[in-house]
């Protein structure tokens, strides 16, 4: 029997912070209709979908876009999710973009295909594995030998780091990736399991990498399938050549790429774990994904005389005829004609690394490591230290700077210098570095504190580079910003960043070889001249700190590697153009926000190395020893999806599909001619062995779904996979089948805060599934948001989503068993309102299913759709009538079918069990309903608006009262409300009238201006504390669809009075009245029309009659 006990290790783990539910009694019942339905759509293969048989329509006999035409098709998937753990919550709300979105495809009467696969490329399960080999040495094959001193100890935590500064401020970065959101506790591997539910005595299988392609993939189906995913499981399969039909498919692609010339071979910078031995890609990272290598210049600073400490330190450690050298890094080099010292962190250490027999660099232990690796130490992958000081004995070290107007200068004490960035030594230019400026600045001033001669901090400081602002941009910053100190961090970033790319978008240079060229063109020159001269050379560490999952701190190396040649001029400019979208027939990014994030990708993004040595995947088809890395084989998968089936039937191509193809059938050519890059010959026949019937048919699915229509993922992946995606069906696949639309969401908060599993506040699709059932999750994740920003998965929706769809239920069954629902014709107040605001919710949540706003679709088709069925029936409750028994079946056909996207379940409960329709509702269309009916809505909005004032009216009343204006009212005895009804509109309001005609393209139903020109003249016309509100009323009746000539011609899109009368029955009920009085009153008038008596004239006393105007009546309360 497997132990379920808590490790004492692990208790730390079972501490949650999410919702603890109170009673299930409700939940339970809806999750047994969600397990029926599930098992029901799995047996009867709802969700399978194939495309038009080569038997129906012969292939060549109709063109591609004629299929599509007659037969609509939806295609659209996620990132494929990796298979070392369980999905959670996050994976959940980006599958469910896909998963509404296909719910709707199939009410739109498309073909929609959503199929799904496992990604087990790469380092991340093979590294586990090892661990678990490992730890199985040290504890037992079930951890037996464990003790609680055993604990991996944790480092304490440090002080929050200041946000880092970007280095090179013309590169776009990401802000965050998955695996820096992911970072937790460190724990054993095997602990990591078992807090997954692993049992202890399973948790040695996974010692074998290939056991975890055998065990999440399974996991993973159930919790999607339990979650209601409408997903056609015959095309699920892992990668890696576990999977020799996806590894043929791999290698075929990577053929073409090379013959294309879009693979290269070549020395490229890369980061690089030593203890793997091999490239650290984004997904071999623990920490520091999308973390890029960051060229430097590094310059070579000579030592002319050591400070005595150094001496001291470094004498009879090197050759007396070798030089030595200070070595900092710098991204600007165009300014070292202004050095005016050299700086080093005073509390630092710093080696003395051999680089060759004859020369020494002075660097961090960090930069060394990274050199080792760039053929720049004479010995690759030797790291030799010779000696070692702090960086308080380097100070008053007198160098020698090259191009600088100062052949000599200092090593002089700076403080923020960081051993995590660059060299550690930093060279000074005052002139255009604000940090430089602020800190000779000190120096000088206070230069018996930092124990210095104040002439090494005086050196003077000549113009290096000319910018509109000044030819000496950083003592400028540093005086307009008023920087009193090097501890002025947060004005110095911004100067910094001022500084920067003023000085190289527009600097021009003022000195030096190139004097009179602007900055970015003389920048490469320098450094071309400077690394010529022997005085500086090429250095790369990465931009920020990257962990492998080996837990290794990666550095940069230049090797020899085989690497994708991304933002090769031409191919980039194709995928500029195709994201730009200028024509409107590239690339739909669904936000400007998305757009923007892939064009400044396209803009940074080089070179991508496509193998490794270490892992999970397919073998390099002309290089064994490597392997295709785990997102270059997970570009163009989508295309795979569209024939699986047809290739295996099973996760693993051992079971051959409909096509009974052996994996070794489909080489190279059968691809090509697949994938519509070529037609189909005698050799593709012959050399295959593949039925020709086979080969078309397989063509085909291609031909039919491809183009993939959306691709839904996180925005994270931006920088690398989605950008992948784009640049690799460029290269392979014909323009026409390119993909049409991408939907990039923000990283899932889970009530309101990061998740985390170190904090409890983490929950898998599992979790969340079973807590609340399938459908309440789905709208939660609904109601979470749409956008690019981050969204918010807030537990309280799905909770009381389960009481409103278990109430909801329980009032349907209720209300159809009533006898005294009404028949016959609708009356024209009660129903005419109720059925014209389902028309319109029904037509407002069509646009928002194919706007992609589900928060949007679903206030209108559940929120709205409730809220208007219970004013409905207190309409009907207050009028003392029953509900019309149409009116109560449309609303649970339309409800349900609108809801079908979001909430599958309930609504399949509704269609078979409650309205007995024959086949499923995922077959349904959505529904078509008549526009609402613009004088309906308007009266609708009318009743709901006067209702609420009438509740305001008396409380204001009230208010009055108390403040001692009118004592004659008490709200305790009988009491009777006047209403009063203006039909004219007052004089003033015409020439208002009259500016909303000329703004107004009734045409084309928009305002010709902006809100902002508009609100512009109202205000010089006068009045417009009045004014305003009254032509926003106007706006939202145009907005609303009411026809501009009846809005503009002061006349309500309704009768104002009749709607009144009807509405007087109820509100006697509601409001507690004897009495109801209308008064129609005209302006300037003391005398009105009793619309309740016959039209009898009465006399107007009440001062607030004065205010009515047509469609805002004004009430009075008194006794009777």
């Amino acid at each position: 029997m497997a132990d379920t006990s808590v490790p004492k290790a692990l208790e730390g783990l079972a501490i949650s912070k999410t919702k603890e539910l109170k009673g299930t009694e409700k939940r339970d019942t809806l999750i047994e209709i969600e397990k029926k339905y599930q098992q029901k759509w799995e047996e009867e293969g709802v969700f399978e979908v194939d495309a038009p048989s080569t038997a129906e329509f012969p292939l060549g006999s109709i063109s591609p876009d004629e299929l599509r035409e007659k037969f609509p098709k939806f295609f659209g998937t996620i990132a494929y999710p990796y298979m070392n753990g369980r999905l959670h919550a996050g994976h959940a709300f980006s599958f469910s973009k896909i998963e509404f979105h296909t719910g709707f495809a199939r009410m739109q009467g498309k073909r929609a295909l959503f199929p799904q696969g496992y990604h087990c490329t790469g380092l991340p399960i093979k590294a586990s594995a090892d661990k678990l080999v490992k730890e199985i040495e040290m504890f037992g094959r079930d951890f037996e030998r464990y003790k609680e001193e055993d604990e991996v100890e944790e480092a304490p935590a440090a002080a929050p780091a200041a946000k880092a500064a970007k280095e090179d401020v013309t590169k776009f970065n990401a802000k965050k990736g998955k695996a820096a959101a992911k970072a937790s506790k460190v724990k054993y591997q095997w602990q990591i399991l078992h807090s997954i539910g692993i049992p202890i005595q399973e948790i040695h299988l996974f010692a074998d990498p290939q056991y975890w392609l055998q065990f999440f993939p399974p996991e993973c189906k159930k919790d999607l399938t339990n979650f209601g995913a409408r997903i056609d499981w015959r095309r699920q399969f892992v990668t890696t050549d576990a999977n020799p039909y996806y590894d043929a498919f791999v290698r075929w692609q990577m053929n073409r790429l090379k013959e294309l010339n879009k693979i290269k071979f070549g020395k490229r910078y890369t980061i690089y774990s030593i203890k793997d031995g091999q490239p650290c890609m984004d997904h071999d990272r623990s920490e520091g994904e999308g973390v890029l290598p960051q060229e430097y210049t590094a310059l070579k600073l000579k030592v002319l005389e050591w400070a005595p400490k150094a001496a001291e330190a470094i004498k009879g450690k090197v050759p007396e005829d070798a030089n030595v050298y200070l070595v900092p890094a710098t991204l600007r080099p165009e300014t070292m004609y202004g050095q005016v010292c050299c700086f080093v962190g005073p509390a630092l250490k710093y080696g003395v690394f051999k680089a060759s027999e004859k020369e020494y660099f002075v660097i961090t232990e960090r930069a060394a490591r990274n050199m080792a690796y760039q053929g720049i130490f004479e010995k690759e992958g030797v790291i030799e230290q010779a000696a070692e000081f702090v960086g308080s004995d380097l100070i008053g070290t007198k160098i020698n700077a090259p191009l600088s107007f100062h052949k000599e200068v200092r090593v002089l004490p700076m403080e923020s210098v960081l051993a995590t960035k660059g060299t550690g030594v930093v060279t000074s230019v005052p002139s255009d570095s604000p940090d430089d400026y602020a800190m000779v600045t000190e120096l000088a001033k206070k230069a018996d504190f930092y124990g210095i001669k104040k002439e090494w901090a005086e050196l003077e400081i000549f113009p290096i580079i000319q910018t509109p602002t000044s030819d000496l941009l950083a003592p400028y910053l540093v005086k307009k910003l008023k920087i009193a100190s090097p501890k002025d961090a947060k004005q110095l970033l911004e100067a910094k960043e001022l500084a920067y790319k003023e000085g190289f978008y527009q600097g021009v240079m003022k000195v030096g070889e190139f004097k009179g060229e602007k900055v970015e063109v003389a920048k490469p020159k320098v450094r071309e001249q400077l690394i010529k001269a022997g005085e500086a050379f090429a250095y790369s560490e990465p931009e920020n700190k990257v962990v492998s999952r080996s837990g290794d701190e990666c550095t940069v190396a230049l090797m020899d590697q085989w690497y994708l040649d991304y933002g090769e001029d031409s191919w980039r400019t194709i995928a500029f153009d195709y994201v730009e979208n200028k024509d409107g027939k590239g690339l739909n990014c669904y936000s400007p926000d998305t757009q923007h994030q892939f064009k400044g990708v396209l803009n940074w993004l080089r070179q991508w190395a496509c193998a490794r040595t270490y892992g999970l995947g397919s073998k390099l088809p002309w290089d064994h020893h490597f392997l295709v890395e785990s997102l270059s084989d997970s570009t163009i998968y989508m295309a795979y999806y569209t024939i699986a089936h047809w290739l295996h039937s099973d996760l693993f191509g051992r079971e051959k599909g409909k096509g009974n193809v052996e994996a070794e059938q489909m080489i190279d050519e059968v691809w090509d001619y697949i994938f519509c890059r070529r037609e189909l010959s005698d050799d593709i026949l012959q050399g295959s062995k593949i039925p020709k019937e086979t080969l078309e048919g397989m063509r085909r699915e291609f031909e039919y779904f491809y183009p993939l229509d959306l691709r839904c993922s996180g925005k994270d992946l931006i920088p690398n996979h989605l950008t992948f995606f784009l640049y690799n069906h460029i290269a392979l696949f014909p323009r026409e089948y390119w993909p049409k639309s991408i939907r990039a969401n923000g990283h899932l908060q889970l009530n309101g805060e990061k998740m985390s599993k170190s904090t409890g506040n983490f929950m898998t699709l599992d979790d969340v599934v079973k807590k609340y059932g399938a459908d309440a999750a789905r709208v939660a994740l609904a109601d979470a948001g749409d956008g690019i920003s981050d969204s918010n998965f807030v537990e309280d929706v799905a909770d009381n989503t389960i009481l409103r769809f278990y109430t909801n239920k329980e009032w349907i069954e209720d209300t159809l068993k009533d006898e005294k629902l009404r028949t016959g014709e609708l009356n024209s107040f009660q129903d005419a309102l109720f059925d014209n605001e389902m028309n319109g919710l029904v037509n407002e949540a069509r646009k928002h299913y194919e706007e992609t706003s589900y928060k949007l679709a679903l206030k209108a088709g559940h929120y709205d759709f409730l809220n208007a069925r219970d004013s409905y029936r207190e309409a009907c409750n207050a009028a003392g009538i029953p509900l019309h028994r149409d009116l109560v079946l449309k609303y649970i056909r339309l409800q349900a079918l609108v809801l079908t996207p979001i909430a599958p379940h309930w609504a399949e409960w509704v269609w078979l069990e409650v309205l007995k329709e024959p086949k499923s509702i995922q077959f349904a269309l959505f529904p078509e309903v008549p526009a609402a009916n613009p004088s309906l809505t308007a009266a609708r909005e009318y009743v709901k608006t006067t209702s609420s004032n009438i509740t305001s009216a008396e409380a204001a009343q009230l208010k009055r009262m108390a403040k001692g204006k009118q004592s004659d009212f008490d709200p305790k005895k009988p009491k009777k409300l006047t209403i009063f009804v203006n039909e004219s509109f007052p004089a003033w309001q015409a020439k208002y009238i009259e500016l909303l005609g000329e703004v107004w393209d009734a045409e084309k139903g928009t305002q010709k201006i902006d809100d902002k020109e508009l609100n512009g003249r109202i205000g010089k016309m006068g009045e417009m504390k009045k004014a305003m509100p009254f032509v926003q009323a106007l706006k939202r009746r145009l907005k609303d669809g009411e026809p501009a000539e009846a809005v503009l011609s002061r006349k309500l899109a309704f009768d104002e009075k009749e709607t009144l009368l009807a509405m007087v029955p109820g509100l006697k009920r509601a409001a507690g009245l004897a009495s109801v009085q209308i008064v129609v009153i005209e302006e300037g008038s003391k005398k009105g029309k009793d619309l309740t008596n016959n039209n009898e004239e009465v006399e107007v006393k009440a001062i607030v009659a004065e205010s009515a105007v047509p469609g805002q009546p004004s009430f009075f309360f008194e006794n009777v």
